[in-house]
Protein backbone atom coordinates (compact mmCIF):
# COMPACT_ATOMS: atom_id res chain seq x y z
CA UNK A 1 0.00 0.00 0.00
CA UNK A 2 1.52 3.36 -0.91
CA UNK A 3 2.46 5.83 1.85
CA UNK A 4 -0.04 8.80 3.03
CA UNK A 5 -0.78 11.59 0.88
CA UNK A 6 0.05 14.37 3.34
CA UNK A 7 -2.92 15.55 5.05
CA UNK A 8 -4.92 12.66 3.51
CA UNK A 9 -7.48 10.66 5.83
CA UNK A 10 -8.59 8.83 2.36
CA UNK A 11 -6.47 5.57 4.13
CA UNK A 12 -7.71 6.14 7.68
CA UNK A 13 -10.82 4.44 9.96
CA UNK A 14 -11.96 5.00 13.08
CA UNK A 15 -12.52 1.12 13.69
CA UNK A 16 -8.12 0.67 12.64
CA UNK A 17 -7.71 3.32 15.64
CA UNK A 18 -9.72 1.25 17.68
CA UNK A 19 -7.28 -1.77 16.71
CA UNK A 20 -4.57 0.18 17.69
CA UNK A 21 -5.53 1.19 20.80
CA UNK A 22 -6.56 -2.13 22.07
CA UNK A 23 -3.16 -3.92 20.82
CA UNK A 24 -1.48 -1.14 22.58
CA UNK A 25 -3.50 -1.84 25.92
CA UNK A 26 -3.80 -5.86 25.71
CA UNK A 27 -0.12 -6.00 24.53
CA UNK A 28 -1.60 -9.31 22.67
CA UNK A 29 -3.54 -9.37 19.20
CA UNK A 30 -5.89 -12.12 20.36
CA UNK A 31 -7.13 -10.49 23.53
CA UNK A 32 -7.47 -7.10 21.53
CA UNK A 33 -9.06 -8.83 18.69
CA UNK A 34 -11.62 -10.32 21.27
CA UNK A 35 -12.11 -7.10 23.05
CA UNK A 36 -13.03 -6.03 19.68
CA UNK A 37 -15.53 -8.66 18.74
CA UNK A 38 -13.37 -9.88 15.57
CA UNK A 39 -11.35 -12.52 14.54
CA UNK A 40 -7.22 -12.33 15.26
CA UNK A 41 -6.28 -12.59 11.34
CA UNK A 42 -8.75 -9.61 10.58
CA UNK A 43 -7.63 -7.41 13.29
CA UNK A 44 -3.94 -8.16 12.46
CA UNK A 45 -4.00 -7.42 8.80
CA UNK A 46 -6.16 -4.69 9.34
CA UNK A 47 -3.31 -3.48 11.35
CA UNK A 48 -0.79 -3.80 8.93
CA UNK A 49 -2.63 -2.15 6.22
CA UNK A 50 -2.29 0.82 8.68
CA UNK A 51 1.53 0.48 9.31
CA UNK A 52 1.79 0.25 5.39
CA UNK A 53 -0.07 3.48 5.09
CA UNK A 54 1.89 5.13 7.75
CA UNK A 55 5.00 3.87 6.56
CA UNK A 56 6.02 3.06 10.10
CA UNK A 57 6.16 -0.08 12.36
CA UNK A 58 3.40 0.86 15.15
CA UNK A 59 4.16 -2.74 16.62
CA UNK A 60 6.81 -4.89 17.13
CA UNK A 61 5.88 -8.12 16.85
CA UNK A 62 7.95 -11.07 19.72
CA UNK A 63 7.04 -14.27 20.19
CA UNK A 64 4.48 -14.85 22.82
CA UNK A 65 4.25 -10.96 23.14
CA UNK A 66 4.11 -6.99 21.57
CA UNK A 67 5.70 -4.03 21.91
CA UNK A 68 5.43 -0.67 20.81
CA UNK A 69 7.91 0.87 18.82
CA UNK A 70 9.19 4.43 19.81
CA UNK A 71 6.86 5.79 16.90
CA UNK A 72 4.11 3.77 18.16
CA UNK A 73 4.01 4.39 21.31
CA UNK A 74 2.87 8.15 20.83
CA UNK A 75 0.51 7.25 17.90
CA UNK A 76 -1.38 4.19 19.95
CA UNK A 77 -1.58 7.00 22.50
CA UNK A 78 -3.14 9.41 20.49
CA UNK A 79 -5.11 6.59 18.87
CA UNK A 80 -6.54 5.96 22.54
CA UNK A 81 -7.59 9.66 23.09
CA UNK A 82 -9.78 9.91 19.45
CA UNK A 83 -11.35 6.48 20.23
CA UNK A 84 -12.54 8.07 23.98
CA UNK A 85 -13.37 11.55 21.88
CA UNK A 86 -15.17 9.45 19.49
CA UNK A 87 -16.70 7.34 21.75
CA UNK A 88 -18.20 10.30 23.92
CA UNK A 89 -19.71 11.89 20.93
CA UNK A 90 -21.65 8.78 20.10
CA UNK A 91 -22.96 9.06 23.49
CA UNK A 92 -23.47 12.05 23.83
CA UNK A 93 -25.75 11.97 20.50
CA UNK A 94 -27.61 8.90 22.14
CA UNK A 95 -28.31 10.69 25.45
CA UNK A 96 -29.69 14.01 23.01
CA UNK A 97 -33.08 12.76 24.08
CA UNK A 98 -32.60 13.67 27.90
CA UNK A 99 -31.79 9.96 29.14
CA UNK A 100 -28.84 7.11 29.11
CA UNK A 101 -29.44 4.94 26.33
CA UNK A 102 -27.56 2.68 23.99
CA UNK A 103 -24.81 0.89 25.25
CA UNK A 104 -23.20 1.15 28.94
CA UNK A 105 -19.64 0.34 30.37
CA UNK A 106 -19.65 0.46 33.98
CA UNK A 107 -16.55 -0.87 35.35
CA UNK A 108 -16.13 -1.68 39.45
CA UNK A 109 -13.44 -2.67 41.67
CA UNK A 110 -13.44 -6.21 42.69
CA UNK A 111 -14.38 -5.78 46.61
CA UNK A 112 -17.32 -3.47 45.34
CA UNK A 113 -18.63 -4.51 42.51
CA UNK A 114 -20.24 -8.05 43.32
CA UNK A 115 -21.41 -6.92 46.55
CA UNK A 116 -23.01 -3.28 45.00
CA UNK A 117 -24.31 -4.23 41.34
CA UNK A 118 -26.85 -7.00 43.02
CA UNK A 119 -28.20 -3.65 44.78
CA UNK A 120 -28.54 -1.32 41.31
CA UNK A 121 -28.63 -3.58 38.53
CA UNK A 122 -32.69 -3.75 38.90
CA UNK A 123 -32.74 0.01 39.54
CA UNK A 124 -30.66 1.20 36.77
CA UNK A 125 -32.80 -0.77 34.05
CA UNK A 126 -36.29 0.73 35.75
CA UNK A 127 -34.81 3.88 35.31
CA UNK A 128 -33.13 3.40 32.22
CA UNK A 129 -34.66 1.15 29.73
CA UNK A 130 -33.61 1.51 26.85
CA UNK A 131 -29.59 1.49 28.64
CA UNK A 132 -27.44 -1.71 27.54
CA UNK A 133 -25.43 -2.04 30.40
CA UNK A 134 -21.60 -3.53 29.80
CA UNK A 135 -20.10 -4.73 33.20
CA UNK A 136 -16.58 -5.43 33.82
CA UNK A 137 -14.34 -5.86 37.09
CA UNK A 138 -10.74 -4.48 37.18
CA UNK A 139 -8.25 -2.79 39.66
CA UNK A 140 -8.45 0.70 40.94
CA UNK A 141 -5.48 1.89 38.13
CA UNK A 142 -6.31 0.04 35.69
CA UNK A 143 -10.11 1.57 36.15
CA UNK A 144 -8.74 5.19 36.17
CA UNK A 145 -6.81 4.11 33.26
CA UNK A 146 -9.70 2.82 31.20
CA UNK A 147 -12.28 5.68 32.41
CA UNK A 148 -9.59 8.26 31.37
CA UNK A 149 -8.70 6.17 27.86
CA UNK A 150 -12.67 5.73 27.61
CA UNK A 151 -12.64 1.88 27.83
CA UNK A 152 -15.68 2.24 30.13
CA UNK A 153 -18.03 5.13 31.11
CA UNK A 154 -18.26 5.35 34.64
CA UNK A 155 -16.10 2.89 37.18
CA UNK A 156 -17.62 2.23 41.02
CA UNK A 157 -14.37 2.81 43.08
CA UNK A 158 -12.77 4.15 45.79
CA UNK A 159 -10.24 6.45 44.97
CA UNK A 160 -10.41 10.00 43.84
CA UNK A 161 -7.41 10.89 41.56
CA UNK A 162 -6.08 14.07 41.24
CA UNK A 163 -6.59 14.89 37.68
CA UNK A 164 -8.35 17.62 36.28
CA UNK A 165 -10.38 15.34 33.41
CA UNK A 166 -11.97 13.37 35.80
CA UNK A 167 -15.16 13.76 38.46
CA UNK A 168 -15.72 11.93 41.32
CA UNK A 169 -19.65 11.86 42.52
CA UNK A 170 -19.35 10.85 45.94
CA UNK A 171 -21.97 8.29 46.62
CA UNK A 172 -21.43 7.19 50.08
CA UNK A 173 -19.75 6.10 53.05
CA UNK A 174 -19.37 2.63 53.29
CA UNK A 175 -18.34 1.53 57.27
CA UNK A 176 -16.22 -1.59 57.45
CA UNK A 177 -16.30 -4.43 60.46
CA UNK A 178 -13.25 -6.57 61.67
CA UNK A 179 -13.58 -9.62 59.90
CA UNK A 180 -12.32 -12.86 62.93
CA UNK A 181 -12.72 -16.11 63.09
CA UNK A 182 -15.54 -17.44 66.19
CA UNK A 183 -13.99 -17.31 69.67
CA UNK A 184 -11.07 -14.84 69.02
CA UNK A 185 -11.63 -11.28 70.60
CA UNK A 186 -12.20 -8.88 67.66
CA UNK A 187 -8.80 -7.13 68.26
CA UNK A 188 -7.75 -4.21 65.75
CA UNK A 189 -5.39 -3.27 65.14
CA UNK A 190 -4.41 -7.09 65.59
CA UNK A 191 -1.46 -8.59 67.37
CA UNK A 192 1.52 -8.99 64.84
CA UNK A 193 1.27 -12.27 62.52
CA UNK A 194 -2.30 -11.85 62.84
CA UNK A 195 -3.27 -9.40 59.83
CA UNK A 196 -4.80 -10.81 56.72
CA UNK A 197 -4.47 -8.28 53.46
CA UNK A 198 -5.24 -8.22 49.84
CA UNK A 199 -2.36 -8.75 47.32
CA UNK A 200 -0.99 -5.48 45.83
CA UNK A 201 -3.28 -3.47 43.40
CA UNK A 202 -5.87 -3.55 45.77
CA UNK A 203 -7.30 -0.20 47.19
CA UNK A 204 -8.57 -1.67 50.08
CA UNK A 205 -5.37 -3.51 51.03
CA UNK A 206 -4.01 0.39 51.29
CA UNK A 207 -7.14 1.16 53.49
CA UNK A 208 -7.00 -1.60 56.15
CA UNK A 209 -2.74 -0.67 56.13
CA UNK A 210 -3.95 2.94 57.00
CA UNK A 211 -6.41 1.67 59.67
CA UNK A 212 -3.89 -0.24 61.31
CA UNK A 213 -1.43 2.76 61.68
CA UNK A 214 0.72 3.45 63.67
CA UNK A 215 0.90 -0.48 64.43
CA UNK A 216 3.35 -1.51 61.60
CA UNK A 217 2.65 -4.86 59.77
CA UNK A 218 5.70 -6.95 58.75
CA UNK A 219 4.85 -10.85 57.57
CA UNK A 220 1.10 -9.90 56.86
CA UNK A 221 -0.72 -12.90 54.78
CA UNK A 222 -2.35 -12.30 51.43
CA UNK A 223 -5.23 -13.26 49.32
CA UNK A 224 -5.71 -12.48 45.83
CA UNK A 225 -9.72 -11.65 46.65
CA UNK A 226 -12.23 -11.10 49.19
CA UNK A 227 -13.74 -14.68 49.40
CA UNK A 228 -10.33 -16.36 49.59
CA UNK A 229 -9.25 -13.73 52.61
CA UNK A 230 -12.79 -14.54 54.17
CA UNK A 231 -12.08 -18.61 54.11
CA UNK A 232 -8.70 -17.65 55.20
CA UNK A 233 -10.19 -15.59 58.58
CA UNK A 234 -12.48 -18.75 58.27
CA UNK A 235 -9.38 -21.18 58.76
CA UNK A 236 -8.10 -19.25 61.27
CA UNK A 237 -5.25 -17.55 60.25
CA UNK A 238 -5.89 -14.28 61.07
CA UNK A 239 -7.72 -11.03 61.52
CA UNK A 240 -8.91 -7.93 58.55
CA UNK A 241 -11.25 -5.51 58.13
CA UNK A 242 -14.23 -6.30 55.86
CA UNK A 243 -15.93 -3.04 54.02
CA UNK A 244 -20.22 -3.96 55.58
CA UNK A 245 -21.71 -4.17 51.48
CA UNK A 246 -19.41 -7.81 51.03
CA UNK A 247 -19.67 -8.90 55.21
CA UNK A 248 -23.74 -8.67 54.57
CA UNK A 249 -23.28 -10.89 51.16
CA UNK A 250 -20.58 -13.46 52.31
CA UNK A 251 -22.05 -14.07 55.32
CA UNK A 252 -20.55 -15.81 58.46
CA UNK A 253 -19.21 -19.31 56.21
CA UNK A 254 -21.32 -21.19 58.92
CA UNK A 255 -20.35 -19.38 61.83
CA UNK A 256 -16.14 -19.50 61.40
CA UNK A 257 -16.10 -16.02 60.80
CA UNK A 258 -17.52 -12.61 63.08
CA UNK A 259 -18.40 -9.46 61.80
CA UNK A 260 -17.34 -7.02 64.81
CA UNK A 261 -17.51 -3.16 64.78
CA UNK A 262 -14.18 -1.46 65.55
CA UNK A 263 -14.09 0.33 68.66
CA UNK A 264 -13.29 4.02 69.31
CA UNK A 265 -13.22 5.41 65.51
CA UNK A 266 -15.16 4.48 62.59
CA UNK A 267 -12.89 2.86 59.78
CA UNK A 268 -14.64 3.19 56.31
CA UNK A 269 -14.37 4.37 52.45
CA UNK A 270 -15.43 6.34 50.53
CA UNK A 271 -18.07 5.10 47.28
CA UNK A 272 -16.76 6.71 44.06
CA UNK A 273 -18.66 6.85 40.67
CA UNK A 274 -15.68 7.94 37.88
CA UNK A 275 -16.76 10.06 35.17
CA UNK A 276 -14.65 11.69 32.62
CA UNK A 277 -15.74 15.57 32.85
CA UNK A 278 -15.15 16.04 29.26
CA UNK A 279 -18.16 13.62 28.95
CA UNK A 280 -21.06 14.94 27.00
CA UNK A 281 -23.73 13.35 29.24
CA UNK A 282 -22.23 14.65 32.38
CA UNK A 283 -25.52 16.08 34.15
CA UNK A 284 -26.89 12.58 32.92
CA UNK A 285 -24.08 10.84 34.38
CA UNK A 286 -24.72 13.43 37.90
CA UNK A 287 -28.54 12.08 37.61
CA UNK A 288 -26.99 8.13 37.46
CA UNK A 289 -24.98 8.88 40.33
CA UNK A 290 -28.02 10.26 42.56
CA UNK A 291 -29.62 7.29 41.39
CA UNK A 292 -27.09 5.39 43.41
CA UNK A 293 -27.17 7.71 46.34
CA UNK A 294 -30.87 6.99 46.57
CA UNK A 295 -31.57 3.17 46.61
CA UNK A 296 -27.77 2.14 48.47
CA UNK A 297 -27.92 1.25 51.34
CA UNK A 298 -31.34 -0.48 50.84
CA UNK A 299 -33.74 0.35 54.01
CA UNK A 300 -33.37 -3.52 55.25
CA UNK A 301 -31.11 -6.25 54.88
CA UNK A 302 -31.38 -8.82 52.05
CA UNK A 303 -29.82 -11.47 53.71
CA UNK A 304 -32.36 -11.77 56.95
CA UNK A 305 -30.26 -14.76 58.40
CA UNK A 306 -27.40 -12.61 58.88
CA UNK A 307 -29.73 -10.73 61.76
CA UNK A 308 -29.83 -13.77 64.03
CA UNK A 309 -26.45 -13.94 64.58
CA UNK A 310 -24.29 -11.93 66.38
CA UNK A 311 -22.52 -11.12 63.34
CA UNK A 312 -25.61 -10.05 61.80
CA UNK A 313 -25.92 -7.63 64.66
CA UNK A 314 -22.87 -6.14 63.13
CA UNK A 315 -23.54 -5.56 59.85
CA UNK A 316 -27.22 -4.67 60.81
CA UNK A 317 -25.81 -2.11 63.09
CA UNK A 318 -23.09 -0.46 60.95
CA UNK A 319 -25.83 -0.74 57.58
CA UNK A 320 -27.18 1.67 59.64
CA UNK A 321 -24.45 4.21 59.71
CA UNK A 322 -23.95 4.04 55.80
CA UNK A 323 -24.13 7.78 55.16
CA UNK A 324 -25.90 8.76 52.64
CA UNK A 325 -24.71 11.93 50.40
CA UNK A 326 -26.56 15.21 49.51
CA UNK A 327 -27.06 15.64 45.89
CA UNK A 328 -24.17 17.02 44.05
CA UNK A 329 -21.72 16.50 46.65
CA UNK A 330 -18.33 16.23 45.40
CA UNK A 331 -15.50 13.68 46.78
CA UNK A 332 -13.77 14.45 49.90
Amino acid sequence: MATAAPGSLAGLSLRDLEYVAAVAKHRHFGRAAAACGVSQPALSAQVRKLEAWLGFAIFERLPGKVMLTPAGVTFAERAADLVAAARDLVAGAGGAAGTLAGPFRLGAIPTLGPYLLPLMLRPIREAYPALCLILSEARTDDLIAAVRGGGVDAALMCSTPPDPGLVAHLLFHEPMLIAHPAGEPPEWPPRPGRLLLLEDGHCLRDQVLAACAPTPAPHARHATGLEILRHMVAAGEGVSLMPVLAAEAAGPLGGLVRYSTPKGAEIGRDVVLLVRKADPRAALLAEMADLFRRHVPPQRMHEAKLAAQPAGEAVARSRGRIRRVAKGAGPR
